[in-house]
């Protein structure tokens, strides 16, 4: 049995889908097992990018099954989108698998997601407005579609009939909104149903099928620890669990069948919509960063926000999902700064903190502690092995491996599959 999770450690954006692309090298599968449509992977192979949101970053490789497991927030129209746009680009199908437990975005979800975060004016989250959330909300209250409904056609045609006569009353009078129409929707669903039925399954009898074969098993996290439902800054938060955990819920295996854990972090730090961002440069710093790495969304277009690594966020993270190795990504668009600085501690009313405030209030009032420094100032893009690199970016990363308590595994020095130093040799 070789089984590993890939989680992101900040808030999203640090670069999963290139490590899981790259990990998936030694895969025979590749798990996504939360979020949804809101999830942007970008997945550089030979300077031509791939950018998924649905579908695991696995699919790059021919012969693999890529699964989408039963607590992903299902949109059947962008995952079709994604397969037709990807097999115009000569990749393999054949492998693709979907829950039958998985729960279906619908029309409904997608347009009252915008107009519930917009009626909350100043305090909105910041959605993407994809409807994962109302759609993890209705399977919460008991009334959602998931995908085994959906390919049975008059079962869904009943379930739809039922829920869009409650969601056109709370369009009207939550939000004076005109209703949906029922048979355009059956219509346009029934499609996608018809398109989609022979690629899905009972995922969680496959995927105890090939653990107890003894093939390889990538599951991928898509956002990240710090937008965890639980454990992140609630309520600028995404519906689901990122963390390691998601996993036996996400998918149906497990916990004692999980192997390892990757902790994908960014070389510093980014965050999309509201909420505190204790190390956030909103300065020639921020904008340097942003504009060096392309620090825009890959689902929204919306920019980034930016600022330096946040240590204490990493040692969190390492601490709710049991991070084995982490996996430094980005670290190539640092290479011309003078000075770097890392967040390694945080002071409260001169206090310093020993934990990530779940107060919002508290969180963004601490005072980061930083650490600097020298900068390398050379490109690392072409370097192989870790004793290659500048002594200056050596000392960052094993004071980041210090200060988290979480082993260097992987160096990414560039977005190209090969641009990858390891240092772990026992990941698979």
């Amino acid at each position: 049995m070789s089984t590993v999770v890939v989680t992101g450690t900040q808030w999203g954006d640090e670069g999963k889908g290139k490590i899981v692309d790259y990990l998936a090298q030694q895969a025979d599968t590749v798990v996504r097992f939360q979020g949804g449509a809101n999830a942007g992977h970008t997945v550089v192979v030979d300077g031509e990018a791939y950018k998924l949101r649905l579908m695991p970053s696995g699919i790059l490789f021919k012969g693999s099954h890529c699964v989408v497991g039963n607590g992903v927030a299902f949109d059947p129209k962008v995952m079709l989108q994604e397969m037709d746009s990807l097999a115009s680009r000569g990749i393999d199908l054949s492998g693709i698998r979907i829950s039958n437990r998985a729960q279906v975005v619908l029309p409904y979800h997608r347009l009252m997601d915008g107009l519930g975060d917009e009626a909350r004016g100043k305090n909105k989250v910041g959605t993407t407005k994809n409807g994962i959330g109302p759609c993890y909300v209705d399977r919460d209250n008991r009334i959602g579609i998931r995908v085994c409904d959906l390919v049975e056609k008059e079962t869904f045609a009943q379930k739809l009939k039922e829920n869009l006569a409650v969601k056109n009353r709370e369009l009207a009078l939550l939000y004076d909104h005109a209703p949906l129409d029922y048979d355009e929707i059956l219509k346009e669903y029934e499609g996608y149903a018809d398109r989609l039925r022979p690629y899905v399954c009972d995922t969680i009898a496959l995927l105890d099928e090939e653990i107890k074969a003894g093939r390889k098993i990538l599951f991928e996290g898509a956002q990240a620890t710090m937008l965890d439902i639980d454990y992140g800054t609630y309520p600028y938060v995404t519906a689901s669990h990122p963390v390691s955990g998601g996993v036996g819920v996400g998918c149906g295996v497990a916990p004692q069948k999980i192997d390892k854990v990757i902790g994908i972090v960014k070389a510093y730090c980014t965050r999309v919509g509201e909420g505190p961002f204790p190390t956030e440069q909103l300065n020639e710093t921020g904008n340097r960063l942003r504009e060096i790495g392309h620090e825009y969304g890959v689902v929204t277009g919306r920019p980034r926000r930016t600022g330096w690594l946040d240590a204490c966020v990493v040692r969190y993270a390492g601490i709710l999902s049991g991070i084995d190795y982490m996996a430094v990504t980005r670290l190539d668009i640092l290479d011309d700064f003078d000075t770097i600085q890392m967040c390694t501690g945080y002071r409260y009313q001169g206090k310093l903190l020993n934990e990530i405030p779940a107060s919002l209030k508290v969180l963004s009032e601490v005072e980061p502690v930083y650490e600097t420094f020298a900068g390398w100032k050379t490109d690392i893009t072409k370097v192989r092995k870790y004793e290659d690199l500048p002594k200056e970016a050596r000392v960052y990363l094993e004071r980041m491996a210090e200060v988290t308590g979480i082993r260097l595994g992987i160096v990414s020095v560039g977005p190209n599959r090969d641009e990858t130093i390891v240092l772990a040799n026992d990941i698979f």
